[in-house]
């Protein structure tokens, strides 16, 4: 999340913003409506045509990511993604808030480490304006002295802020351990090291290189007709470059388990970021580990809640889940304890990881796994901007048009046998752990486990 975009859209009307986020659409009519429009000028979206309110949510992405900056900058991209919307074309940085604030227009950008993604919302009769201030910011973006200098200023005292926020502290070393030298080892958001040093030029060659057509997702949902939209559609990106020009990101699996660390922070609360190599989203076997990671740390039923919080009271809350990029995959865990419960608590942690890993969920686990995940599929969709911002995910994950329709029999085909194997090949070789808080002495694991070594 970019802190930075979200503080300057404070200002927006509440009361449309209310309205952009609730506006509410039908699961299983909008799966039976989802079509791939063209536009005249070959500009591809995944459409979903909606007159309930009268409100448009657009989402769109570039391939390319944080992973497309300099090695020695990391940065860049989420340098470019707080500010892109401060001025463009004819409109300096006030002048182009106030035509948004005046229309109640929601334009958003953020970095990932895959992709650069943007979102639009807006009221229907605001559209032409609304798709003409996202042109202006992807192909006219200003870069003046003034704007640059107030971002970077924000962006640094957010990575200040960092330095002592022990969460922060244990996803960067937790990135670090995992992959190394590879840009998915790197910050998103930079260094206090690199980010003064981004110069105007490296964010327009950045701009120059990524945001092009042939790497262009889009998804709309929202009330406007299929013709209206394609001349939208043209307008807006039409003017982008053709191809991008990328450099190759190479495949990598995250460090093998079992690996620990700690962080030494003085902080009343220490934090334990746990992981290892995933499941990549095309991989035959994803849907078992979805289910079955479920089982283990997604949500209060989970195994790790219960073991941890309800059996312990070691934790308010720990969680665990999947994460998949273009390029690799990890499942990562969280929680945070007294410094002097961290060893009962890692102890919790790593018990209940190696059981599943070598006996597998019950068969009455594994179907009420699935039944929560196939009832909270239709709460996943419920709005205009929640169905957008999911079908540009099913596109890059490069799934079937008709994905929403075909995912809850694809999670009911999931049986013991292949959650079973699942968590074997997820936990079954333990965890990369990160330990952020007091002296490693209050923060070592008990007895029965090796403290983990500073460095």
């Amino acid at each position: 999340m970019n802190p930075i975009l979200y503080a300057r859209r404070i200002v927006l009307s509440l009361a449309a913003g209310a309205a952009l986020a609730l506006a509410p659409v039908s699961p299983s009519k909008a799966a039976a409506k989802v079509q791939r429009l063209v536009s005249p000028g070959g500009i591809e979206a995944w459409f979903v045509q909606d007159a309930t309110v009268p409100l448009i949510a657009i989402e769109y992405s570039f391939a390319g990511g944080s992973a497309q900056g300099p090695k020695d900058k990391p940065g860049v991209a989420f340098l470019v993604s707080g500010l892109l919307g401060e001025g463009s074309g004819d409109f300096d940085s006030k002048t182009f808030h106030e035509r948004l604030d005046r229309r109640a227009i929601e334009l958003r950008f953020r970095a990932t480490q895959d992709r650069f993604q943007g979102s639009l919302r807006m009221l229907r009769d605001n559209k032409d304006e609304a798709f003409h201030l996202l042109r202006m910011a992807l192909t006219a973006p200003h870069f003046d002295t003034a704007d640059v200098d107030r971002v970077r200023s924000q962006v640094i005292a957010g990575l200040r802020h960092q330095t002592t926020d022990p969460s922060s502290l244990a996803t960067r070393k937790f990135l670090e351990i995992a992959f190394g030298d590879h840009p998915y080892g790197r910050q998103t958001n930079g260094t206090l090291e690199s980010v003064p040093t981004v110069t105007v030029a490296d964010m327009k060659d950045y701009v120059g290189r990524v945001l092009a057509k042939d790497t262009l997702k889009v998804a709309v949902v929202g009330d406007v007709d299929p013709d209206t939209l394609g001349k939208l559609l043209d307008n807006t990106f039409g003017a982008l470059p053709a191809k991008a020009n990328l450099v190759p990101v190479p495949e990598i699996e995250a460090a093998k388990p079992p690996q620990r660390a700690f962080v030494p922070l003085d902080v009343p609360q220490t934090v334990i970021t746990f992981g290892g190599p995933g499941v990549k989203r095309s991989d035959p076997d994803f849907m078992a580990a979805y289910v079955v990671n479920h089982i283990l740390g997604g949500g209060m039923s989970s195994r790790l809640v219960r073991e941890v919080r309800e059996k312990r009271g070691l934790a308010y809350s720990v969680s665990e889940s999947l994460h998949w990029m273009e390029h690799s995959a990890l499942f990562i865990g969280n929680t945070g304890t007294r410094a002097d419960r961290t060893g009962d608590t890692f102890d919790a942690i790593e018990k209940e990881v190696h059981r599943i890993a070598e006996e597998g969920p019950t068969q009455k686990e594994l179907e009420d796994a699935k039944s929560y995940l196939k009832g909270s599929q239709m709460l996943a969709l419920d709005t205009s901007s929640k169905l957008a911002h999911e079908l540009l995910l099913y596109q890059h994950d490069q799934l079937p048009i008709d994905y929403i329709e075909k995912r809850n029999a694809i999670v009911d085909t999931v049986t013991l046998d292949d959650a079973k194997a699942a968590a074997k090949r997820l936990w079954g070789q333990g965890l990369l752990t990160v330990i952020v808080g007091r002296a490693p002495q209050a923060a070592a694991p008990s007895a029965a486990v090796p403290a983990p070594k500073s460095d």
